[in-house]
């Protein structure tokens, strides 16, 4: 979920992520997930006549009372499961937009780069999935190819990270920057930001004239994760809330440790059909409300990301 913020390749599904806050010990983990349906949602907000928004949804969402949200619940802390429920900086933040609004956000599980997918074809009204708002998502590009595969969707943007290095606790490879992975093995999540990073620097590494990064890609992170603490690779690229909080937390603190600066910090952004402008516009205004009134803040210092924050809630700010 790389950093899902800044993630960016196969198709405009990605993440990646850069936050400061989490610095402590500079430690994070993602996690893939399977297709299923989370049935128990993902945030506890219910709707309300009272609330303050409430006017500016959709006619058919204020009287479903409800929001399907689309995410890849495995990539703490930003989304992960706990007793049945999706916890983290996502769904706290969807509870406080949803009191604003008098909805709630039912969290759904999917793999990331199948998101946007179900975002158009209506599975879901709204993806929050540590998915970095890019130009190339707003725009429905193939990072890859260059050409247009869909309609794109718009963003509205609530928070910023950056990519970073994940490495062997002790970093046994001596690994600094992105140039120390040519000619070694990389295992990270497919489909993310952090894939696209990964496959820009192969490419400078052969321009170079040194070997090209021997890639892996995994369907969920967790799986990129055991082949780095195997031995297996050199490093992940993650998100670096996820990074920050795998190292911190994996065998307490004793798997994993992060190198060098975060790479390419961009904006996390909530993902609404181009179709559905009332509804992109409802969030913003609801993001804006609750930036004014406190709970923004109060749930980034609860997770340590407040490093993380963002001032103003734009649309489709991503470049």
């Amino acid at each position: 979920m790389t950093a899902r913020f800044t993630r960016r390749t196969t198709a405009p599904h990605t993440r990646l992520a850069a936050v400061g806050a989490i610095a402590v010990a500079g430690t994070l983990v993602l996690t893939g997930c399977g297709d299923q349906t989370d049935k128990s949602g993902g945030s506890d907000s219910s709707s309300s006549s009272s609330a303050p928004l409430a006017s500016k949804l959709p006619a058919d969402i204020r009287k479903a009372g409800v929001i399907q949200v689309g995410s890849d619940i495995a990539y703490p802390p930003v989304e992960y499961m706990e007793s049945g429920k999706a916890v983290g900086i996502d769904p706290d933040i969807a509870d406080a937009l949803g009191k604003q609004l008098g909805v709630t956000f039912k969290f759904q599980n999917g793999k990331f780069d199948n998101l946007i997918v179900g975002l158009q074809a209506k599975r879901f009204q709204v993806l929050m999935s540590a998915m970095n708002d890019t130009k190339d998502r707003q725009d429905g590009i193939n990072s890859d190819t260059g050409k247009k595969v869909g309609d794109g969707v718009d963003f509205v943007d609530y928070f910023t990270a950056g990519t970073s290095i994940l490495v062997q606790k002790g970093n046994p490879k001596g690994i600094k920057s992105l140039d120390d992975l040519c000619g070694k093995v990389v295992a990270l999540q497919k489909g993310t930001t952090s894939e696209g990073i990964a496959k820009t620097q192969s490419k400078k590494c052969t321009t170079d004239g040194k070997k090209a990064i021997d890639l892996q890609t995994f369907d969920t992170d967790p799986e990129a994760l055991l082949r780095l603490k195997q031995g297996a690779s050199v490093a992940d690229l993650n998100d670096f809330p996820v990074a920050a909080y795998n190292a911190k937390t994996s065998s307490s603190g004793k798997d994993f440790e992060v190198v060098g600066d975060q790479i390419e910090a961009g904006p996390y952004g909530i993902a609404v059909s181009k179709e559905n402008t009332q509804l992109r516009d409802a969030l913003q205004a609801a993001l804006a409300a609750i930036m004014k009134n406190g709970e923004y803040t109060k749930i980034l210092q609860k997770w340590n990301v407040t490093d993380g924050a963002v001032t103003e809630a734009k649309i489709n700010g991503g470049s």
